[in-house]
C-alpha cells in the first residue's frame, strides 16, 4: 500500500444543541456582514428541531459504516472525522491525528462537485487548520469529487423510479435541486456542468425503469444564502413550484441531487417551503432521500479509498468523465463580494 496511514472524514457541521446554534451561523457567516437580527431568524429553523442539525448524527452514522467496510475490504486505516464549522473542528482534529502520530491523510468531503465552497474551500480550511496544528500536522490529501461515480448515483436512479412507480408520469414534474451559488463561484468552476451530468446520468438509468422520459424534468436551485445585488443560479424550488400549470401537471417528484444527506436545509427548504408550495398549488409532493445512507454510497467511498492505496482504476459515469484529484492553483476561485451593506439571508448550508 502507499504512504497514507489514516483517513479523513470531513464534514460541514452544524449545532446539536441551542446554545449552538448562533454561534454556528456567525462562524459560517463570518466577514458576510448578516445582521444579528437576520441570524436569529435563521436560527429559528433550528429551534424550531431543537437546536439540532441532523448532519453530525448522519457523519456518525455514515462513519461507523465506513469503518466496518474497510475492515470488510481488509484496509486497517483508522477514520478521524472534522467539521468546518462545528465539533469536531479540523484543527482540533489534526491535532489529535497528530498526536496519534498519523502523518498522511486521505480526506474524503462530504460534498460531490466542484465549486469554490463545495471543494476549495475545503482545501482551504485543511491548510489552515494544519498551519494552526505546526509542525508534526500530517499532511493531507482531499479525495477526488464524485458526482459522476455509480455509488453517488444509483441510489437516486433507484429512489426516483419508486418514487415515480404508481404516478401517472406524463402529468409528474420531476425537480432535480441543488444549493444555489453565486453566479461569479458559478461561472469560475464546473459545478453547474457537473450537475447537469449527473442528472443525464440519473435520468438516462430511470428511463429504463419507469419511462421517466414521458416526465418533464428541471434542474433547479435552493438554499439561497447572502445579499440581494449579487446574482445567484435560479430558479428557486419553491417558485419552479409556484409557476407550475395545475392544468398540466397532478405531481411533483424532487430529487436532491446536490447533496449527500438529508440535512437541515433539506429539511427546511424542501421537506417544509417546496412541499408547502405543492400543497398550495394543489400537487402530489415526493421528495426522495439523498445518497449518503445508502450501502452502495459507502462503497463508493471505500473505492476512492483503494484508488489512492492500491492503484484501483476510477470510476467515472458519463461524458464528463474522470476529475483530477488536486486541481490547479486557479481553479474555483473566492466568489468577489459586492461592498458590504446590510444583507438578506434565507439559511446557510449545513
Amino acid at each position: 500500500m502507499s504512504g497514507y496511514d489514516a483517513v479523513l472524514f470531513v464534514s460541514f457541521g452544524g449545532p446539536e444543541g441551542p446554545d449552538e446554534v448562533i454561534p454556528f451561523l456567525e462562524r459560517v457567516t463570518a466577514g458576510r456582514n448578516i445582521p444579528a437580527d437576520r441570524l436569529k431568524l435563521v436560527g429559528q429553523h433550528y429551534f424550531d428541531r431543537g437546536g439540532v442539525s441532523p448532519i453530525n448524527e448522519l457523519c456518525r452514522d455514515m462513519i461507523e459504516r465506513l469503518e466496518h467496510a474497510l475492515a470488510g475490504a481488509g484496509i486497517d486505516l483508522p477514520v478521524y472525522w472534522g467539521n468546518r464549522n462545528s465539533q469536531p473542528f479540523l484543527e482540533d482534529t489534526l491535532r489529535t491525528m497528530a498526536d496519534d502520530g498519523v502523518t498522511r491523510a486521505m480526506a474524503f468531503v462530504t460534498s460531490a462537485y466542484s465549486s469554490y465552497s463545495g471543494c476549495r474551500q475545503y482545501r482551504e480550511n485543511i491548510a489552515e487548520a494544519r498551519a494552526a496544528v505546526g509542525d508534526g500536522a500530517p499532511v493531507v490529501d482531499k479525495m477526488r469529487v464524485y458526482f459522476n461515480h455509480p455509488g453517488f448515483i444509483d441510489p437516486l436512479v433507484d429512489r426516483l423510479g419508486a418514487a415515480l412507480d404508481g404516478l401517472d408520469v406524463a402529468r409528474t414534474q420531476v425537480f432535480f435541486t441543488a444549493h444555489s451559488i453565486p453566479m461569479s463561484m458559478a461561472s469560475n468552476s464546473f459545478y453547474v456542468e457537473q450537475l447537469e451530468n449527473a442528472v443525464d446520468l440519473v435520468v438516462e438509468r430511470v428511463d429504463q425503469l419507469a419511462g421517466v422520459d414521458a416526465a418533464s424534468t428541471e434542474l433547479v436551485w435552493q438554499s439561497r444564502s447572502g445579499p440581494p445585488t449579487m446574482p445567484w443560479l435560479e430558479p428557486d424550488i419553491v417558485d419552479a413550484i409556484a409557476a407550475l400549470d395545475p392544468e398540466a401537471f397532478d405531481d411533483v417528484v424532487v430529487v436532491p441531487i446536490g447533496f449527500v444527506s438529508d440535512h437541515m436545509e433539506v429539511l427546511q427548504d424542501l421537506d417544509t417551503d417546496a412541499a408547502r408550495a405543492g400543497a398550495e398549488a394543489g400537487f402530489g409532493f415526493h421528495r426522495i432521500e439523498t445518497s449518503g445512507n445508502d450501502p452502495r454510497f459507502i462503497d463508493m467511498i471505500v473505492e476512492l479509498i483503494r484508488e489512492r492505496l492500491q492503484g484501483v482504476t476510477p470510476v467515472a459515469l458519463g461524458e464528463l468523465g474522470l476529475v483530477p484529484e488536486q486541481c490547479g492553483a486557479t481553479c474555483c476561485p473566492r466568489p468577489q463580494r459586492p461592498p458590504a451593506r446590510p444583507a438578506a439571508a434565507t439559511g446557510p448550508p449545513t
